[in-house]
């Protein structure tokens, strides 16, 4: 119930502030939640990132703005964030299909309505996972800042840095620093959630650190000693790590009395390349606290 209620809080603050710059850190708060999983959990969840509603809500509200008043088209559009009347007509009319002028003259426009938080049952399904406390781990890795995820589990910009990596020899590479007997069997995508500003976070291509020479362009990162929720999928790529995850933040986590999100790390363990296997398996662990 508390992530229902913070959910709502965290909707109510943004409409409070609908004409103002919102701070995403703040309506992370008002959900007690870091800004990276709110983010993560709302686009999974709705379907369309935070600032799409943002956007969707504003370009709504503004034509009540143009139909009830006799402002200048410029002061609307600066009221609702944009800083000319050319960039808000753009905006406007993609939504919309037509113009500011065409809609305040009576044209058909669309409606985006405040989203609302309600209590239904959901769930009703196994999901396996397990805890691990492996302590401190080292790992060495290539990392590139992406983008956040939008309405899925990953990003355009993870899928090229996979394939980038793969054809420049860093994930073979990468594999040779396994230890022989390693915590974490296989390569690894890591989350860097700690580190996140804004609309982007360094993510991490590596494996679990063997102490050898450290090749250029890799570097070894400890991650501290962090409790962690192992959840494995199997099954077709990516639409069971997709769909592992999605239960993971809109099922879990919310149901779960006894672990929440930690703020640190997430990692994708994945023990074989061969993703195009339809049962493959690997594993999704998140750093969490006991309630």
């Amino acid at each position: 119930m508390d992530w229902i209620k913070g959910i709502q809080r965290a909707i109510d603050y943004t409409e409070t502030h609908m004409t103002e710059e919102i701070d995403y850190d703040a309506v992370a708060k008002e959900a007690y939640s870091s800004s990276f999983h709110f983010q993560r959990v709302f686009s999974i969840m709705c379907g369309f990132t935070l600032g799409d509603y943002i956007r969707m809500r504003r370009l709504s509200l503004a034509v009540n703005d143009l139909r009830n008043s006799n402002e200048r088209i410029i002061d609307i559009a600066l009221r609702y964030g944009y800083e000319t009347p050319e960039s808000f007509s753009r905006a406007f009319s993609r939504f919309h299909g037509i113009t500011p002028t065409e809609a305040r003259n009576g044209g058909t426009v669309k409606s985006f309505s405040k989203l609302s938080v309600k209590l239904i049952l959901t769930g009703g399904t196994e999901m396996d996972y397990r805890i691990e406390k492996p302590g401190a781990i080292k790992v060495i890795c290539r990392r590139q800042t992406v983008h956040k995820p939008e309405t899925g589990a990953g990003t355009s910009d993870i899928t090229s840095f996979w394939a980038k990596c793969g054809q420049d020899g860093t994930i073979q590479e990468i594999i040779s620093y396994i230890p022989d007997i390693p915590k974490l069997a296989g390569l690894l995508g890591i989350c860097f959630s700690l580190e996140t500003d804004g609309a982007v976070f360094p993510y991490g291509i590596g494996a679990e650190y063997n102490g050898g020479p450290v090749e250029e362009g890799l570097e070894v990162i400890e991650l501290p000693e962090y409790t962690y929720a192992v959840f494995p999928f199997k099954g077709k790529m990516p639409e069971t790590f997709i769909e592992t995850y999605r239960k993971i933040v809109s099922e879990f986590f919310p149901s779960s009395d006894r672990y929440e999100y930690a703020g640190g790390v997430e990692m994708e363990v994945y023990p074989s390349d061969k993703t195009d296997d339809p049962n493959y398996y690997g594993e999704i662990w998140i750093a969490v606290n006991e309630k």
